[in-house]
């Protein structure tokens, strides 16, 4: 049994510094008539299609253990089947573990009253859908005051929690239409307006901009990351988008047929692939975009070439590097320090994917 001190401390998963708000311990989820009995099966190491061919039973989640850092966007990733939702679905208790447990602010979900539940998802918890979840009767206004009636805030004061997220997220005036009139992008507006009017600390959004178009999906993203620079909420994202992934993600956890095979800073997932999986799966990424110079930058030494910021990309570093009489520039923070220093050559090597699985690609 994991003790609640340990979870608020954290794991080698999140950076010491990081305060833990939602800590997953050997958690497992098998789908089926006698889940319990497989649990032998799986842990003496049984894979998922032996499981289901020897005894129709679908393993769903193997042994999970992630720590999801409060104030922090946590991006939960895989392809379809990998168990990505099953996994958020089991943070409020929409779906049974069978085995394992879930700490949220030092509280074990699974030992929670009926009651402690219901305030669990009420208060502390929202949700944006794939779908959006909207009640078609009902009014923009209603749709995104429907959090608030369900914690039993009076009409006046959730009318005006609602039309101020509304106008947020750019729905000033839409408040009397339905949802019927409203396009895809405006319908997840809405929901991230529901979620948002509630003041969870905590936002579950599952797949939540994976139905509209490609144009509005980035404006969606930019929207939920212009609001969390604001709000610093806890968010765990569902995606099986990796360019979405990297963009928004402090942290990333990639999971495959039920299990984690790497989490961690996206940076490092990028530069040190733990395994021919990962290594397949990021081979396509736009590295010039979206690699850092926190993550190739050396040890400070002298330079003369014009600073770059630690959290430029390649991309933008490039035009500085190729400028520098030694094709090296100095690397700062947002208030001037230096933080080390990049070569043109390093960002070079950075743009070639690592060839194999696992290489510890390391840049000076």
């Amino acid at each position: 049994m994991t003790d609640a001190s340990q979870i608020l401390s954290g794991s080698a998963d999140a950076s010491a510094s990081d305060e833990i708000k939602v800590s997953i311990r050997d958690l497992y989820k098998i789908f089926g008539d006698t889940p319990e009995a497989m649990m032998e099966h799986v842990r003496e190491g049984m894979s998922k299609p032996e499981l289901m061919d020897n005894f129709g039973h679908a393993l769903g989640l193997q042994n999970i253990n992630l720590d999801i850092p409060a104030r922090k966007i946590q991006v939960i990733m895989g392809l379809s089947g990998s168990g990505k939702s099953t996994l958020i679905r089991h943070l409020n208790r929409l779906i049974e573990p069978t085995a394992g447990e879930i700490w949220i602010d030092g509280e074990n979900v699974l030992g929670m009253s009926k009651q402690k539940l219901r305030d669990l998802r009420r208060f502390k918890m929202s949700m944006v859908f794939q779908k959006f979840g909207l009640f078609p009767h009902r009014t923009v206004l209603e749709n995104a005051e429907y959090g608030l009636e369900v914690q039993g805030v009076a009409k006046p004061e959730r009318d005006e929690r609602a039309r101020k997220w509304l106008d947020r997220v750019g729905l000033n005036g839409f408040e009397d239409q339905y949802p019927s009139q409203l396009s895809g992008g405006q319908q997840q507006r809405v929901g991230l307006a529901r979620a948002l009017a509630t003041d969870a600390d905590i936002l579950l959004m599952d797949e939540a901009f994976s139905a509209l178009d490609p144009l509005i999906r980035t404006d969606m993203q930019s929207i939920l990351l212009e609001l969390q620079e604001e709000l610093h909420k806890t968010i765990i994202f569902i995606t099986h988008d990796l360019d979405e992934a990297l963009r928004i993600g402090d942290r990333i956890a990639i999971l495959r047929d039920g299990a984690i095979i790497q989490s961690g800073d996206p940076q490092d997932i990028l530069m040190r692939p733990a395994d021919a999986y990962i290594t397949d799966f990021i081979k396509d990424v736009n590295r010039a975009k979206v690699v850092r110079m926190r993550s190739i930058m050396g040890p400070v030494s002298e330079s003369k070439g014009d600073p770059i910021q630690l959290s430029a990309s390649i991309e933008e570093a490039l035009p500085k590097l190729h400028a520098s009489e030694s094709n090296c520039c100095p690397v700062v923070d947002d208030s001037g320090a230096p933080k080390g220093n990049v070569t043109l050559d390093a960002a070079i090597d950075a743009l070639k994917a690592p060839d194999s699985a696992g290489d510890d690609v390391r840049y000076s």
